[in-house]
């Protein structure tokens, strides 16, 4: 770091060190490693590379501003993580690189052990399928109907090989087939996140082992000498981050944020969760701070809660999250969360309040804080577009100060001044501490009297077809009026409900005050109605009177030859407003 020409900043708490647009770097904060590989007192930069998603990815060194290792990885890696893994003078961590079903261990920049996870057991009936398949007793269809049946009802998952098979086409299926019958099934889970724990002391070098979350909703801790299992745990759902705190010796907590939005905190000698943490939205990050963990998630919030799941605090973020990383800093005695925004901006909070802002050019996708070259207060960023960012804090920089748009203002802190209980109030509450079996007792009988009555209306409403919808014929009406008078037109809309029986004779009278109204048609005889068609049936009304009132006029709908209505419609007509010229 030396040969960089530190420059300061617009927000006055970082030096702007370096910025390579170019570098060509794609990962996440779970790649990104800063340790002493050489024992030389110079930290490098670890950088597990995605490359292009299916090829080129690399695990790459940095030392200051120069890339001085690259190694070629198999597969993609899911995360990285300098460690100590003996007691060997010099002290020089190993790199350890999970990808794959693989965890692989460097050391001196150089392959040194490859373990991998444990096999998953195999479904006994895809087994005997296959074995048939093997012997020629049923062919590719037959195999597929089959393979198909045993996803539906068995509750162990099928192997990779059945389920690509069966997402194959019929004419590819006999070649896949031959080429594959031959080879044993097996069932390989991945790894999703890794970490460390130290073994027995908590010394910045201390021995530490390898903790590795899988797809298949297993926690291991691993030996790191002999890279044998130590430790066993099953989470409820498959971890995507991990923060692991503690000495496996001693005490220790691993909390993983789960795929089904839920985070899991997992203690020794416990080997399902002993507390758990349930969120609005998933999370998009996961560190630790101090005692506390805060937890990112995809309602652009930030959230802090203690060790056992209790939530302290929320504050709400201008932009989604794109990575999240702890920055502690030991000669100040500070620690803080840095978190990347989608709108290209880096902020930095200590529990609720933002301290600090950075402006990036471009979307952050990994964070790292710690030392670098010689430098302890070193931010490493990685932009969406391959860039490397590097920021050194001030020594002068005042981390307490907060910024001035910093979540809800101090006023919302202060204590409602809530008044004391007053007499009525107690009294109220003597009286129902008393008569509370009196008090139910009458309410559930006014309650019954109301159910009463509202049964009786609305039986009443049936025997007298007083609705629009018919009980004894499957009819519906409504009505509409147009106009502003004293001439209105009336638009009736009747449909037949009916499956599949037409209704005939049908018809419609109008009755209403002779003294307020003129209707030319105030009997009118109904076509036959076809089911599902809505007909609508016109007419004109005259508002005769220059009083400016209105009334009602009921609508009934009946057979030819009965008088008991089928459908009943009760029409509030508008006041006229125009003048009868």
């Amino acid at each position: 770091m030396a040969s960089v020409e530190p420059r300061a900043d617009a927000g006055g708490k970082w030096l702007d060190a370096h910025y390579d647009p170019v570098a060509g770097l794609h990962t996440f904060s779970s790649c990104v490693d800063l340790a002493d590989l050489s024992g030389d007192g110079e930290s490098r930069l670890v950088v597990g590379d995605l490359g292009s998603g299916s090829s080129g990815m690399k695990l790459k060194v940095f030392r200051g501003t120069a890339l001085t290792s690259e190694s070629t990885l198999l597969d993609l890696p899911a995360g990285l993580v300098a460690f100590f893994m003996d007691l060997h003078e010099p002290r020089i961590p190993a790199v350890a690189v999970a990808s794959g079903p693989c965890v692989y261990v460097y050391k001196n920049l150089r392959p040194y052990f490859k373990f991998t996870l444990p096999g998953l057991e195999v479904n006994s009936l895809e087994q005997d399928v296959w074995q048939q398949a093997r012997d020629g007793q049923i062919d590719s269809l037959t195999l597929r109907e089959m393979l198909e049946s045993v996803r539906k009802t068995a509750e162990v998952p099928l192997s990779v090989r059945s389920l690509r098979f069966l997402s194959l086409e019929a004419g590819d299926m006999d070649e896949f087939v031959q080429l594959h019958k031959q080879q044993p099934i097996r069932r390989q889970t991945v790894i999703t996140c890794i970490g460390t724990l130290k073994k027995s002391t908590a010394d910045e070098d201390g021995v530490s082992c390898l903790v590795i979350g899988t797809e298949s909703s297993e926690v291991f801790v691993l030996d790191p000498e002999a890279f044998i299992i130590l430790s066993k745990m099953s989470l409820p759902a498959a971890p995507t981050m991990m923060d692991v705190t503690g000495q496996f010796d001693v005490e220790f907590r691993i909390t993983a944020a789960c795929r089904n939005g839920n985070i899991y905190i997992l203690r020794r000698d416990f080997d399902k969760p002993k507390y758990s943490i349930e969120l609005s939205s998933h999370p998009v990050g996961l560190v630790r701070v101090g005692r506390n963990v805060v937890v990112g998630c995809t309602d652009e919030s930030l959230q802090g809660f203690t060790q056992k799941g209790k939530k302290l605090w929320k504050a709400v973020l201008t932009a989604p999250i794109t990575t999240l990383a702890s920055m502690d800093l030991p000669t100040r005695g500070f620690q803080a969360v840095l978190v990347g925004l989608a709108n290209c901006e880096v902020h930095l909070y200590q529990d609720k309040n933002l301290l600090s802002t950075i402006k990036t050019p471009d979307m952050v996708t990994s964070i790292c804080f710690g030392r670098y070259g010689r430098e302890d207060g070193t931010l490493v960023l990685t932009t969406k577009g391959g860039g490397l960012m590097v920021k050194i804090l001030k020594r002068t920089a005042a981390l307490a100060e907060r910024e001035g748009a910093s979540g809800p203002p101090a006023s919302q802190s202060v204590r409602l001044n809530v008044p004391k209980k007053t007499k009525l109030y107690v009294d109220q509450t003597l009286r129902e501490r008393e008569s509370g079996v009196a008090m139910h007792r009458a309410f559930q009988m006014d309650l019954s009297r109301l159910r009463l009555s509202a049964a009786k209306s609305y039986v009443e409403a049936l025997e007298c077809s007083l609705t629009p919808m018919s009980s004894s014929e499957p009819l519906k009406m409504n009505a509409v009026v147009q106009g502003l008078g004293p001439a209105f037109k009336l638009t009736l809309n009747i449909q037949n409900t009916a499956a599949r029986r037409p209704a005939v004779n049908l018809a419609v009278s109008f009755l209403f005050d002779e003294g307020l109204y003129r209707m030319r048609n105030p009997y009118m005889r109904i076509p036959l109605l076809v089911p599902g068609l809505v007909y609508p049936l016109e007419t004109f009304v005259e508002c005769t009177s220059d009083k400016g009132i209105s009334d009602i006029i009921k609508v009934f709908v009946l057979h030819e030859g009965r008088s008991s209505p089928l459908l009943t419609a009760h029409i509030n007509m508008p006041i006229s407003e125009g003048l009868n010229l």
